[in-house]
């Protein structure tokens, strides 16, 4: 077989992906593998893509997000479009991301205050964390 056809097992094994999610990929627009017969080949494009869209997904983009942003390769500016709608999807993402957490960090400062007044009033009332 060609180098640069993947079957979709070797897709599977690559990305540590099921056979149905890459079909899901597939149905979605996301990926668009070459068709012999019943068999579909991944070409170094969908693997390229296959790429991005793990890491969309691992920084929380919606799928449509993300399809949004790999169409946007295909408009012949030489990516400038895409990789400014990336960054600036980017930069609001992250900000999200990073106010979930401070509100996290929050929430496990105040956990940490109630089990410590727990720990008190058990320490006071003679019993122990051990006794749960």
């Amino acid at each position: 077989m060609d180098d640069d056809l993947k079957t979709i097992g070797e897709m599977c094994d690559e990305f540590d992906v099921t056979p149905r999610t890459l079909r899901f990929y597939e149905a979605k627009e996301l990926i668009a593998p070459k068709r012999d017969g019943t068999r579909r080949l991944f070409t170094r494009a969908c693997r390229a893509r296959m790429k991005l869209i793990l890491m969309g997904k691992r920084f929380g983009y919606s799928l449509e997000e993300i399809r949004q942003l790999l169409d946007l390769y295909y408009i012949g500016d030489q990516q400038v479009t895409q990789i400014r709608r990336s960054y600036a999807l980017g930069l609001e993402r992250l900000a999200r991301m990073e106010a979930q957490r401070d509100e996290l960090d929050a929430a496990i400062r105040d956990f940490r205050q109630q089990l410590k007044w727990g720990e008190e009033v058990l320490a006071r009332s003679g019993l122990s964390r051990a006794a749960e």
